[in-house]
């Protein structure tokens, strides 16, 4: 599916930011093209541990980047990071209030995932790791990356080579005429399989406010895969990540 080119330079979806109901707290083929856009008693049983490496990158010019403070409260983050230092294997987590809320979740879903299977689901772990509706919570960190202007976070959201065909400098050049957007996620059904993965449909409604003001509405779905637990997949490959996406927009308003 492809995504139009007349969409995404305007695009900074964000979402009601981490904790928001039906989120956390409330080989593979090719990508279609786009144009912009949870132990420790198993720990010694799963695989090699590659830690991310994420720091919060410069944001662009005129534009802050808001900690998970800024975007849910003091209080609402704090919790956010204790889930984040319970379930994560790695030595130098993300797991810190003045990253984005995305990074955080991100971090809380990657290490979800790793140990998937392995022991007992883990406190903290919900959605299921390869439920429909962690599909669905890669759309919400998506944009709630977006919304925090962690670009670094929201790239990695398509996998770790980012969307197709774009560097990271376009892809955070694309979101600059967007000042805030308000994204409801459909009804969910089941997804499909093929080649060894399986599709995600998330079908998605966005109300976006623009930088001169006015207001402008997009429909469709983005397309969320994984690989189906074949032998040697990787831990990414094995998480849920964008695939596609397909939005149209109506008239400005």
């Amino acid at each position: 599916m492809k995504q139009l080119a007349s969409v995404l330079p305007i695009l900074t979806l964000a979402v009601t930011a981490c904790g928001s109901p039906g989120g956390p707290d409330g080989a593979d083929g090719e990508k279609a093209a786009a144009s912009s856009a949870p132990l420790a008693a198993t720990l010694s049983e799963a695989p090699p541990i590659r830690e991310p490496s994420r720091t919060q990158a410069p944001t662009a010019s005129g534009s802050a980047l808001l900690s998970c403070s800024q975007q849910i409260g003091a209080a609402a983050a704090a919790r956010r990071v204790e889930v984040c230092r319970s379930v994560s294997p790695a030595t130098h987590p993300p797991c810190n209030v003045s990253n984005s809320c995305a990074m955080i979740e991100d971090e809380i879903a990657r290490s979800c995932a790793l140990f998937d299977g392995k022991g007992s689901p883990m406190a903290g772990c919900t959605p299921a790791p390869k439920s429909m509706e962690a599909a669905a919570d890669v759309v919400r960190r998506y944009y709630s990356a977006l919304d925090a202007r962690d670009y670094e976070t929201a790239w990695q959201q398509w996998g770790e080579d980012g969307p197709p065909r774009q560097t990271r400098e376009t892809f955070r050049a694309g979101f600059a005429q967007t000042v805030s957007t308000r994204v409801t996620i459909g009804r969910l059904e089941p997804g499909d399989a093929g080649a060894g993965s399986i599709y995600q449909p998330v079908p998605v409604t966005v109300d976006a406010t623009l930088a001169d003001g006015h207001h402008q509405t997009f429909r469709g779905s983005y397309v969320i895969r994984r690989v189906n637990d074949v032998d040697g997949a990787s831990p990414a490959q094995l998480r849920w990540h964008i695939d596609s996406a397909s939005l149209e927009a109506g008239p400005a308003r």
